[in-house]
């Protein structure tokens, strides 16, 4: 199975950050975000991962390509592995880009990637990070086995403001923690929401997806076409499922929660969990 990654977006919210870095880029500690999602599709078994980016990205492939001059220039093994461990070369992994040269949408962006699938495959949205002892794109790859449909990943959201949120309603059938979706409804008005459970920015798509995409898109009056219209279709097809996996979730995209990101990574890393801990207490003492 081969995995898509889609960075093509502009990240304003990190402004004037994102004016030359990628948000992809932006580091959790000394790892980029889209580190996580690279290694959650390796840990899942995924050889191959095409990146669609845009032309403003070109650090991502700068980043994923070998930098000979610094390699030479390092006598340190520890930090020369490092710097190994997210080049072209590793062993584990091949990475693959394609530039989306107009922002059409995530429809469109999906629909770049099709010459370079050949069967299903784990979509992901870099701004979602997922903590799991399980990885999620495995968690996916499980829940299709047992359906053989496309497969979303969702949350309980129960009690939060959804307004924000693809909200999915299910259709009733389920094989826990796995149930039907009748539709996907986007940012749904308070009081309305047709379950508890959000989708977040991972998916496990099979080919269906491609004609419908097709069609919507050379169909669609709009500047962008979404990928939502396209499972939405699915679902009217009963080709659609949803998992609700376990692990927690960490949101990138936005300033607070890249800020909590980096807190729930920094709490796992043995070179830095105690000294941050102290670290927190006093700042906490001393706003008290």
């Amino acid at each position: 199975m081969k995995g898509v990654i889609l960075a093509g977006g502009y990240g304003t919210r990190f402004l004037p950050a994102t004016k030359t870095i990628p948000k992809e880029l932006l580091p959790i500690i000394d790892t980029p975000a889209i580190d996580f999602i690279v290694d959650e599709m390796v840990q899942s078994g995924i050889k191959q991962i095409l990146i669609v980016s845009s032309r403003r990205k070109k650090a991502l492939e700068d980043y994923f390509d070998r930098e000979i001059e610094l390699e030479n220039t390092i006598t340190n093994p520890a930090q020369l592995d490092k710097l190994k461990t997210s080049a072209q070369t590793r062993e584990d992994v091949k990475i693959y880009f394609i530039r989306q040269q107009e922002m059409r949408g995530t429809g469109h962006a999906v629909l770049l990637g099709k010459e370079f699938l050949d069967g299903p495959f784990v979509l992901a949205f870099p701004d979602d990070i997922i903590f799991s002892d399980v990885p999620l794109s495995q968690q996916l790859m499980e829940a299709y086995e047992k359906t053989g449909k496309s497969i979303l990943a969702v949350m309980d959201c129960s009690g939060e403001d959804l307004s924000r949120y693809g909200v999915v309603e299910p259709s009733g059938e389920s094989i826990d923690p796995i149930f039907n979706l009748k539709a996907i409804v986007e940012k749904p008005k308070k009081g309305t929401e047709p379950s508890q459970f959000i989708s977040i920015g991972r998916y496990l798509l099979t080919p269906d997806i491609f004609p419908l995409l097709e069609e919507g898109y050379r169909s669609s009056s709009d500047v962008e076409y979404y990928l939502t219209d396209g499972l939405n279709q699915l679902a009217e097809q009963n080709k659609l499922s949803a998992c609700q996996f376990t692990g927690q979730r960490y949101d990138t995209g936005e300033p607070f929660g890249y800020l909590k990101t980096i807190t729930r990574y920094a709490l796992t890393r043995k070179d830095l969990k105690e000294e941050y801990l102290q670290f927190l207490k006093v700042v906490i003492n001393n706003e008290v």
